[in-house]
C-alpha cells in the first residue's frame, strides 16, 4: 500500500505536468514554446552545431594558419570550419542566428539546407534571410505561426502603410503603397479575400487619405465602409462615369507638378519622372486609393453598348496603372481571375499591378494569373492552400520572391464601425463629391421603449 502511495506521490504530478504540456502545447503553442520548446531547441542548437553544419554540407576548409595553428597545437585532425555563428537570440516565436558565411559561400547554399536544419534542431521552420553580403540571419519558428494568427504589437505608423497580414517566418507582412503603388488580391470565394481588403480598409480609415470604391456587386463588399469612403460606384454605369474623373484628377496633378517644377506642357506625362511628394507640403495633394472589387464585373457585357463603355473602362484603368503612383493615385484590384479571356486590355492591366496576393482557388490556371508572372515556383504553394484555412495566401512581388502569409480573422462589424470612428477625416475633393455614398447614422433605440 505504502508503494502504490509513494506510485501515486511521484507519478500524478509527473502525468499532471505532462498532460498540462501537451494541452499548451495544441491550445497555447506561443506558451508552450516559451516554456519548453525554446530551452530544448537552443540547448540542441549550441551543443550540435559543428555537426550539423558539417552534415549538411556548409563547411570549409581551415585556413593554412588556423591549420598550423591547430597541428602545432593540439596535434590532433584538422576539421573543416564552419559559418563563425553569431550570439542566439530568442524571440516569441523562435530564435534568430546570425552567421558570417565562408568564403565562397553564398546564401543559397544554407537555404538548401533549411529542411535539414529545421529536423536537427526540432522547430517547425527555418527562414534565411540576407542582412549584407556574407552575413545571413536564420529564423527558426518554434510553431507554426499561421495557425493561431497572433499580429505584432509594434509596427512602424506611416502614411500608407498599413499591418495586412503576418508571414509564416513570425514578421509582418505590411502593405506599403509608396513601394508598391499598385497590387492584383485573387482568391475563390469563402477564401479569405474579403478578410483582407477589410484590414488594407480599416488600417487606412485613421489615415489622411481618400478611399474610392468600385464595387460593381451592388456595393456587398465597400458598402459597409460608406461612412469613410470618398466615392462609390456600386453598378458598371457608375464606375463608367467615376473612372474618367479619377483620370482627369490625375491630369491636373500632373499640371500642379509641371507648373511648380516649371516643365513644359509639350512633355508627355509619362516623361515626368518625378511625383507629388517632391512637392511643398502645403501644394501637396491628398493621397488616393481605389479599391475595385470583383474586377471581372468591368470587363463582362452582353451588348455592343456595353462593349464600348467596357473598352473605354479599361482604357482609364490601364492610365492610372501606368502614371497614377506619381499622382498620388493607387490601385487595389480585386477578383476570382483575372486573365486574357476577360477581353482586351486585361493583360495589359495585370502587367502593370506589381504587387501580387493570392488566395486559395479553384484551378492552377488563376493561380499563375497571379503569381505566374513574377514567381513561377510560387504557383505549386498556392494551388496547395486548403480550404480549411481561410485567409491563408501567398504574396510576391517583382523581384521573385514569395512568402506564405496569413490574415487575422477581423469581422465585418468592426471594420464598419472604425470606418464610422474615422468617417470626420475624409478629404474633402470637389471632383468626387458626386459619388460620395449617402450614409445614414445608425438608430439609437430609445431605453424608455426598449
Amino acid at each position: 500500500m505504502s508503494e502504490l502511495l509513494a506510485l501515486l506521490g511521484v507519478g500524478g504530478p509527473v502525468a499532471a505536468i505532462g498532460g498540462g504540456a501537451v494541452y499548451a502545447r495544441a491550445m497555447y503553442p506561443h506558451l508552450y514554446w516559451s516554456a519548453v520548446g525554446m530551452p530544448v531547441s537552443a540547448a540542441r542548437l549550441l551543443g550540435s552545431y559543428g555537426s550539423v553544419m558539417d552534415a549538411c554540407g556548409l563547411t570549409v576548409p581551415p585556413s593554412r594558419l588556423r591549420a598550423l595553428a591547430v597541428r602545432a597545437t593540439t596535434r590532433r585532425e584538422v576539421r573543416p570550419v564552419p559559418p563563425r555563428r553569431g550570439m542566439l537570440r530568442p524571440t516569441a516565436t523562435g530564435l534568430r542566428l546570425r552567421l558570417r558565411l565562408a568564403p565562397g559561400q553564398e546564401v543559397a547554399d544554407v537555404a538548401a539546407s533549411t529542411e535539414r536544419l529545421r529536423h536537427a534542431w526540432g522547430v517547425h521552420a527555418v527562414h534565411v534571410a540576407e542582412i549584407k553580403p556574407g552575413t545571413v540571419e536564420l529564423r527558426l519558428v518554434g510553431y507554426d505561426v499561421l495557425h493561431h494568427v497572433r499580429m505584432p504589437r509594434r509596427t512602424e505608423n506611416r502614411l500608407l502603410r498599413v499591418l495586412v497580414a503576418l508571414r509564416e517566418d513570425a514578421t509582418a507582412f505590411v502593405r506599403d503603397y509608396r513601394a508598391v503603388p499598385h497590387q492584383l488580391t485573387l482568391g475563390a470565394t469563402l477564401s479569405g479575400k474579403s478578410m483582407y481588403l477589410r484590414h488594407l480598409v480599416s488600417g487606412l480609415a485613421p489615415q489622411p487619405v481618400a478611399l474610392v470604391g468600385i464595387d460593381c456587386k451592388r456595393g456587398v463588399e465597400l458598402a459597409p465602409f460608406a461612412p469613410r469612403l470618398s466615392a462609390l460606384a456600386t453598378e458598371p454605369r457608375q464606375a463608367a462615369e467615376l473612372l474618367p474623373v479619377l483620370v482627369s484628377l490625375m491630369e491636373e496633378r500632373y499640371d500642379l507638378i509641371r507648373a511648380r517644377q516649371g516643365i513644359p506642357p509639350t512633355v508627355a506625362d509619362g516623361e515626368i519622372t518625378s511625383d507629388v511628394w517632391g512637392l511643398p507640403e502645403h501644394e501637396l495633394p491628398v493621397p488616393v486609393v481605389v479599391f475595385v472589387d470583383e474586377v471581372a464585373e468591368l470587363f463582362l457585357t452582353a451588348t455592343r453598348k456595353e462593349e464600348e463603355r467596357r473598352d473605354e473602362m479599361v482604357t482609364q484603368l490601364v492610365r492610372l496603372a501606368q502614371l497614377g503612383r506619381a499622382a498620388g493615385i493607387y490601385l487595389e484590384v480585386c477578383g476570382q481571375r483575372f486573365g486574357a479571356e476577360l477581353g482586351k486590355g486585361a493583360t495589359m492591366l495585370r502587367a502593370q499591378l506589381s504587387g501580387r496576393v493570392c488566395h486559395r482557388v479553384n484551378d492552377e490556371a488563376s493561380a499563375k494569373m497571379a503569381l505566374g508572372d513574377i514567381a513561377p515556383e510560387a504557383v505549386a504553394a498556392a494551388c496547395a492552400i486548403p480550404a480549411e484555412r481561410p485567409g491563408l495566401a501567398v504574396a510576391g512581388d517583382t523581384s521573385g520572391g514569395w512568402s506564405r502569409i496569413r490574415t487575422p480573422f477581423l469581422s465585418l462589424a468592426d471594420a464598419s464601425a472604425r470606418c464610422r470612428a474615422f468617417a470626420h477625416l475624409a478629404p474633402d475633393i470637389p471632383a468626387l463629391k458626386p459619388f460620395q455614398p449617402l450614409t445614414t447614422p445608425p438608430v439609437e433605440s430609445d431605453p424608455a421603449t426598449a
